[in-house]
């Protein structure tokens, strides 16, 4: 599942999950990985020990470092999205041992056609909304410039052309959760 910022995957996929599907975002996934000792290692080889201080990557520092140069990002990329991959493998491969299995496994990728991850997956979901929405959602959050944080992404229209399921996000939580029953019942096992 993918969508731009503000766009509503992580309430979309809250609701799949109590729903009855097995889920992972991987932007926590992510995170895990830059509060891991190997990242961490990885980054402060890179970027020098004031990446880290206190023994922790300081995250403001390193989205600053990262995306003020697109090789420093591209390189970043490559090391942060094999790790991401090998993650949501073993989290796959886990489920798939269960005696009962979910009735789905979604995982939220927010850059997934950017990291050419869409082939990974069974099917891929894009959540959208209106523009004006998610900016506001966006400021609500404390983001500023939707615009430049999304500048780097591909937009809602390239997301929505190539997702197999689309679901629009302008409603309240319960549209959105009925939109994801339908869908769950559609994707699911």
């Amino acid at each position: 599942m993918t969508g731009g910022i503000a766009s509503g995957k992580s309430e979309a996929l809250a609701a799949l999950e109590r729903l009855g599907a097995a889920t992972l975002s991987s932007d926590e996934v992510v995170h895990e990985l830059l509060d891991g000792e190997e990242m961490r290692d990885v980054l402060v080889d890179r970027y020098g020990p004031s990446i880290a201080p206190d023994g922790e990557i300081d995250r403001s520092r390193l989205g600053e470092t990262a995306f003020a140069d697109p090789e420093e990002r591209s390189w970043l990329e490559r090391e942060l999205w094999p790790r991401v991959g090998e993650r949501i493998a073993g989290w796959y491969a886990g489920l798939v041992e269960r005696a009962e299995p979910p009735r789905a496994a979604v995982v939220e990728v927010p850059l997934l056609f950017e990291a050419g991850m869409e082939t990974v997956f069974d099917a891929t979901i894009a959540v959208v909304a209106d523009e004006d929405l998610r900016a506001e959602r966006a400021g609500e959050r404390g983001h500023s410039a939707l615009e430049e944080r999304t500048s780097r992404q591909l937009s809602q229209d390239e997301k929505r052309a190539r997702a197999d399921h689309v679901v629009h996000n302008e409603g309240s939580l319960e549209a959105l959760r009925e939109r994801m029953s339908g869908l769950l019942d559609t994707i699911g096992v």
